[in-house]
């Protein structure tokens, strides 16, 4: 299961991934928005990013006008680690090496297309390990305020 939000800007981006979700019968949640009225984005991160950490859904897909903001704010939530990507190399390697477990991207930033290439390999790479967790296990240990 996935889930997926939006701002405003990120609506139509939204949309079309959604239609690419559905063309691949992969399962998801809309956690809104739900049109292109001005909202902000950093509730929208939060349903969708506490929809992950609390196991409704595997991994979580957020758009907003860059993919920034959202991404700060879903980075904010205990337990994600979101990565902004608007190329298929930092979306894959974003799993293989810091197993985020969630994409964020920027409807102003990238198209439909590329924004599905993004979404294909994210969803299809799986975490690497070995010298990577070391890593991952020390960013979680930041997060949880300890010193390294």
């Amino acid at each position: 299961m996935i889930a997926i939000a939006s701002d405003h800007a990120g609506f139509p981006l939204k949309e079309e991934i959604k239609k690419y979700l559905e063309e691949k019968n992969i399962e998801f949640i809309d956690c809104g928005a739900h049109s292109t009225d001005s909202v902000d984005y950093a509730k929208f991160a939060q349903v969708a990013c506490l929809k992950v950490t609390e196991g409704y859904a595997d991994k979580a897909i957020l758009c907003c006008g860059t993919g920034i903001g959202i991404s700060m704010a879903a980075n904010k939530v205990k337990g994600i680690r979101a990565a902004c990507c608007s190329d298929y190399f930092s979306a894959k390697f974003t799993r293989l090496h810091n197993d985020a477990n969630v994409l964020c991207m920027g409807a102003r930033v990238i198209g439909g297309g590329a924004a599905c290439e993004l979404v294909d390999v994210f969803l299809s790479t799986e975490f690497e390990g070995g010298r990577h967790q070391r890593r991952v296990d020390q960013i979680m240990a930041i997060e949880n305020g300890e010193i390294l």
